[in-house]
C-alpha cells in the first residue's frame, strides 16, 4: 500500500504526487508501457477510469476545484511556475518553476486510445471530474517552457495523470 505525500494549498489538501494506483479494471497504462515510469510519474488513466481511482476520503477534483487552486496561486498565467517541480530532473529543460506551493507537478505525458505515447518530460496533463459533453472532459495542462497552468477541454479517450483532492 502506497502512502502519498500531501500538501495544503489555501483551503484545499492535495496529493503532492501523481496517483500510482493500479485499479482492478479500467483503462490505464504506464507511460511507454514501462512500469518503471509509474514510480516517478504515476499511471495515465482514461477519464472514465480516473473518476474511480482516488482512495476513500479523496476524489478526482472538479474543474471548479482546479480553478480554486489556480486562482489561489495568482491565476493561470503564473500558477504553473508555483505548481511545477523546479529544475530539470524531470522537466525537459530548466524552467522558471519554483514549486513554492509544494504541489510538485511532473510532466507525465499522455497516451491516446490508439496506444500512442507523447510528451513525457514536456507536458503534464491532469484530469478533472468535470464532463463537458459525451466526448470531452476538462483537464489541466502545463508545459515545461511556460509559467501557465490552464484548463482545457479534451477527449475522454486520452490517458492523463491524476491528482486527488481531499474530501
Amino acid at each position: 500500500k502506497k502512502t502519498y505525500n500531501t500538501v495544503k494549498i489555501g483551503t484545499q489538501t492535495w496529493m503532492a504526487e501523481n496517483l500510482a494506483y493500479k485499479p482492478g479494471n479500467g483503462n490505464y497504462t504506464a507511460y511507454d508501457n514501462n512500469q518503471s515510469n509509474v514510480i516517478q510519474y504515476g499511471y495515465l488513466y482514461s477519464w472514465e477510469t480516473a473518476k474511480n481511482v482516488c482512495p476513500p476520503g479523496w476524489h478526482l477534483p472538479t474543474a471548479a476545484e482546479w480553478e480554486t487552486l489556480i486562482n489561489y496561486l495568482g491565476g493561470k498565467e503564473v500558477a504553473g511556475r508555483k505548481l511545477k517541480e523546479s529544475g530539470d530532473a524531470h522537466w525537459k529543460d530548466e524552467n522558471d518553476a519554483t514549486n513554492i506551493s509544494g504541489f510538485t507537478a511532473l510532466p507525465g505525458g499522455a497516451s491516446n486510445d490508439l496506444g500512442k505515447f507523447a510528451s513525457l518530460g514536456i507536458f503534464g496533463f491532469w484530469w478533472s471530474a468535470s464532463e463537458v459533453d459525451a466526448i470531452n472532459a476538462t483537464s489541466c495542462v502545463s508545459m515545461y517552457a511556460f509559467s501557465s497552468f490552464d484548463r482545457s477541454n479534451i477527449t475522454k479517450k486520452n490517458n492523463f495523470s491524476v491528482r486527488c483532492i481531499k474530501d
